[in-house]
């Protein structure tokens, strides 16, 4: 296959080396419309070739497009003209908002899928080996798919090491809010916490494994996140809420010295990382 990727940043070019080690595809085309990314991509070697957004789609049998969920849907207009054989997989990291947009004359084209996997980087020099293998793909809403598309995502995720899940969007979108957009929001609301109440030298200086654990995350793309807290805006409220009745609870076992509950409340939460 001629696989073109629209989007060549942490996701994009990690899938580009990874269909290149595993040698999926007989070419990798990208697009990318950002000069300086542009040079980036040419020097890591990440595609064979970059193209125009005509020419990639003209000789491309799977497009995917690794771009922010806003950017996928300006993309549609332009996809439209597509040749029926042509697969398209989107990555987007909400999938409801994408699904319920999708023009009906390339739904039975459009392959909804989010890798579950990530680092807190962002642009081409992000790419990395390896972050796809052993990682989760979920595919979503495959009903209206025609097989010959299913079967292509399926052979380029399963043949770069993935497991595959399918499910509904608005099920995808419950499940990823509590595994990564509220794990995101706790991470940037800790961040900030902490920096509007310690001097940047005790930061530095104490700042240990646990703290920079969690606020690891609160290195990621401010602009990217918004969108996705935008999308998945009803769900991340709801997990908020459940997750502001945790805090209360903890706050009122500190406060009234029931620290025998408070120990169960722990060994409770002890238990998520033997599931894990």
């Amino acid at each position: 296959m001629n696989i073109g990727i629209v989007g060549l940043g942490l996701m994009g070019g990690s899938l580009a080396k990874a269909l290149k080690k595993y040698a999926i595809a007989k070419k990798v085309l990208g697009y990318i419309n950002n000069e300086k990314n542009k040079k980036d991509v040419l020097e890591l070697n990440l595609v064979d070739e970059i193209v125009d957004l005509e020419t990639l789609k003209k000789e491309s049998d799977v497009i995917i497009l690794a771009i922010p969920v806003d950017g996928i849907i300006k993309m549609f207009p332009s996809l439209l003209d597509i040749d029926k054989k042509t697969t398209i997989i989107d990555m987007g990291s909400t999938k409801e908002y994408i699904v319920k947009n999708i023009p009906e004359s390339i739904r039975e084209n459009f392959i909804p899928a989010h890798p579950m996997t990530g680092t807190e980087k962002s642009g081409p020099k992000a790419a990395i080996d390896g972050l796809y293998e052993g990682n989760t793909v979920v595919l979503c809403n495959l009903e209206k798919n025609e097989n010959t598309h299913v079967n292509k995502a399926l052979r380029i995720f399963q043949g770069i090491g993935m497991r595959i899940v399918v499910m509904n969007a608005d099920e995808h979108d419950i499940h990823a809010c509590f595994m990564s957009h509220l794990p995101h929001a706790i991470s940037f609301s800790l961040a900030n916490t902490v920096m509007s109440h310690e001097d940047p030298r005790s930061i530095i200086a104490l700042a240990a494994g646990g703290f920079k654990d969690m606020s690891r995350v609160a290195k990621s793309s401010p602009r990217m996140w918004t969108d996705i807290f935008k999308q998945n805006r009803k769900n991340l409220l709801k997990s908020i809420d459940l997750f502001e009745g945790h805090m209360k609870k903890v706050r009122k076992m500190v406060e009234e010295e029931n620290y025998e509950e408070l120990e169960k409340w722990m060994a409770k939460a002890n238990s998520l990382h033997e599931i894990l």
